[in-house]
């Protein structure tokens, strides 16, 4: 978790707020930046299994948040405890090999987190590369992104406009 979601900050009941309702309904809403007008945006999530048998509990997750036609791996998690020995490698692949990993064009690493540089990575495996840094996130994008999107996301990033 980033500092900026360690406490009760708006930043953080926000980002909550989005979760539990991407987690409940499988959409959370957002207000398009361009129209001000309350979207549902589809979020769809997969549960993580190392053995891939679904036997005992899950130890990892992703969730997929719907962009401009394909998707952004908009968050992701592994049980502490299987961090190493490639449950990391594995979890990625099995994300990526989903229906919506293979239309994901855009992956989000907040600077500061400890696992970045691993992340990073795993993403290269999947063709994705660095396009740039904001304030708080590292942007990455899949090579063969639409050219449409791969435009907003560079543009996003150089601060000319706010992906949704």
């Amino acid at each position: 978790m980033t500092a900026g979601l360690a406490g009760e900050t708006p930043q953080a009941l926000e980002f909550f707020a989005k979760l539990k309702r991407a987690l409940v309904h499988g959409y959370f809403v957002e207000e398009d930046s361009q129209s001000r007008r309350l979207e549902s945006v589809a979020i769809p999530g997969y549960v993580f299994w190392p053995d891939d048998r679904h036997s005992g509990n899950p130890v990892g997750f992703g969730l997929f948040r719907a962009l401009n036609g394909g998707y952004e791996l908009w968050l992701a998690g592994l049980e502490f405890g299987r961090r190493g020995d490639g449950q990391g490698r594995a979890l990625m692949d099995a994300l990526f090999g989903t229906s919506h990993g293979k239309k994901t064009w855009v992956v989000r690493i907040p600077r500061g987190s400890r696992y970045r540089e691993a992340v990073a990575h795993l993403l290269e495996a999947h063709d994705f590369e660095p396009v740039g840094d904001t304030k708080t996130l590292r942007w990455f994008l899949r090579r063969k992104a639409p050219p449409v999107l791969a435009t907003r996301v560079r543009d996003a990033v150089s601060g000319q406009l706010q992906l949704n």
